[in-house]
């Protein structure tokens, strides 16, 4: 998936501007970037848009945290509201899904609370 697309998604899914989709993407990354393994994040990066690959951070120390701390985290990267966070993250998830394959995908899954992986549904609400 191009990058215009995955943000275009995201701005479709979150009801935010491109611009704020933008950064809710490149912040949800970075912020699972620190939830992965080096493994896992260099293998999620290689399937995403060039100008995500540079918001995944591969190599830090893995740090353990949940989804509504994930959320948090994206809110104060980003400066949206909680609400908007939530609907964002969800949003960049459902993409990340459809963007990156389902092997790339699963493994960086397997790494996370089920609860990541429950977010990225379709029919699920964080």
């Amino acid at each position: 998936m191009e990058y215009k697309e995955f943000i275009r998604t995201v701005e479709e899914r979150s009801g935010l501007s491109r611009e704020e989709s933008a950064d809710l993407a490149r912040a949800t990354v970075e912020t699972l970037g620190d939830r992965l393994s080096a493994g896992e994040a260099r293998c999620l990066a290689a399937e995403l848009p060039a100008q995500l690959q540079e918001s995944l951070h591969v190599g830090g120390r893995i740090e353990r945290f949940g989804l509504r701390d994930l959320v948090r985290r994206v809110s104060r990267r980003t400066g949206l509201t909680m609400e908007e966070a939530r609907g964002g993250v969800r949003a960049v998830l459902l993409t990340l899904r459809e963007a990156v394959g389902g092997d790339a995908f699963g493994h960086a899954m397997a790494q996370l609370p089920a609860e990541f992986e429950q977010a990225a549904s379709e029919q699920a609400s964080i």
